[in-house]
């Protein structure tokens, strides 16, 4: 599966585990149709290991922990369960481990679907996962949500109580550590996971500086205007907390790097579905596709002039479920090399107002006719990320930048 897809479920019940080079904590969420738990009760996690529909498998560390869900009980007002993990040692991130979430028949142990999130980085969290009622059915989506404040940023998020740790005693020469104490909960309070709140800091050391973002952490929208992205960049096509679902240009340009010699490119689109299988391409050769939801200007034989050489128009809106990633890719047909191409840059515009939202300028060139320039995938939440990319690939045509384009994904 590839991030926002999803597939129908077709059993009951389900266990979702994440196995990775380093132990993991897996959890799961219920919750209701405004995203929040009911209440405390609807953390599952090893700690408290069931709720209504819900339960946590261990793997006894020699298999990895699993989240298992029974939709025939789970209550009519949870609409989802979000399936979330974390590196069970304390700071570590995500950085060099690649996780995989199985999605399995609970009871056959069949495999329904596999899921390993990309890109991961300084995240210390992840929602993995989501198990979805819709229209009466349900589904498994992949989301690959990473959070840099850990669980507690997840628990937070989804409504979930986080208790703060009290602070440390001051420590004496003669005196032993001292170790917070936390208020005995009421009998009524579920377990807390001790790892959702941050340890207090030894007595007597001076208080860490705040830890710098991690890399890919949090992610950039559009509220703050224009947005340029560097390589592997990603910004989030929300304005106001809203997805930007109207039109938008992928306007791609590129000049010669020697005067007098014209270079002939073509831009191209790969649609791609929930497999990474491929939909379909948009180039100079097939101005339409997918019922007219993503449309090309037509070919520009020399680069020369201001402004975009060619224009990709692209309905969000109007796109059908089944595209769920959008690969922008450059190409040379002549076989000309992007070292003779000066700036070449990729750019994605508001339809309606023609407002430049997003850009990228491909700084650094290679020898090859083909490059990916930027790529759109549809998240969870129904919102789209663009994702600078800028890998070069030898292909003078759309058609070999398919495979390399799936594997990007």
């Amino acid at each position: 599966m590839t991030p926002g897809s999803n597939i129908p479920l077709s059993t009951a019940r389900v266990a979702v585990d994440v196995a990775a080079p380093v132990r993991l904590d897996v959890s799961g969420l219920l919750l209701t149709a405004d995203g929040k738990v009911r209440s405390d009760d609807d953390f599952v996690f090893y700690n408290q290991p069931s709720g209504p529909g819900v339960t946590y498998r261990s793997g006894g560390g020699t298999a990895p922990d699993a989240i298992v869900v029974d939709t025939a009980a789970v209550p009519p007002g949870i609409e989802k369960i979000v399936v979330t993990a974390s590196p069970d040692a304390a700071g570590q991130t995500f950085q060099g481990i690649e996780p995989t979430a199985t999605i399995r028949g609970a009871d056959d142990g069949s495999v329904l679907a596999t899921f390993t999130p990309p890109r991961l980085g300084g995240e210390t969290a992840l929602v993995v996962v989501e198990i979805y009622r819709r229209n009466g059915a349900w589904k498994a989506r992949a989301v690959g949500q990473g959070y840099a404040n850990g669980l507690a940023g997840i628990a937070t998020d989804f409504g979930v109580s986080v208790e703060e740790p009290a602070p440390a005693a001051p420590v004496t020469a003669q005196a032993a550590p001292v170790t917070p104490v936390q208020a005995m909960p009421a009998p009524t309070t579920p377990p807390v996971d001790p790892r959702l709140a941050p340890p207090a800091p030894p007595a007597a050391a001076p208080a860490p500086a705040p830890a710098a973002p991690a890399p890919g952490a949090g992610k950039i929208n559009l509220d703050k205007g224009r947005v340029s992205l560097q390589k592997n960049q990603t910004v989030s096509l929300v304005k106001g907390g809203r997805p930007l679902l109207s039109q938008v240009k992928m306007g791609l340009g590129w000049e010669p790097a020697f005067r007098g010699k014209d270079i002939d490119l073509d831009a191209s689109v790969i649609a791609f579905g929930p497999q990474r299988n491929h939909v379909d391409s948009c180039y100079f050769g097939k101005l339409s596709i997918v019922n007219g939801a993503i449309k090309h200007s037509g070919d520009n034989l020399t680069g020369e002039g201001g402004g975009d050489d060619e224009v990709i128009v692209v309905d969000l809106g109007r796109l059908p479920a089944e595209v769920t990633g959008l690969v922008f890719t450059v190409n040379s047909f002549s076989g000309q090399k992007f070292t003779e191409v000066a700036k070449a840059y990729c750019r994605l515009i508001d339809a309606a107002t023609g407002e430049e939202l997003v850009r990228f300028d491909l700084t650094n060139a290679e020898a090859q006719t083909g490059v990916m320039m930027a790529k759109l995938i549809r998240q969870f939440s129904g919102e789209w990320d663009m994702t600078a990319m800028g890998d070069f690939v030898k292909s003078r045509t759309v058609r070999g930048m398919v495979k390399p384009a799936a594997q990007a994904l």
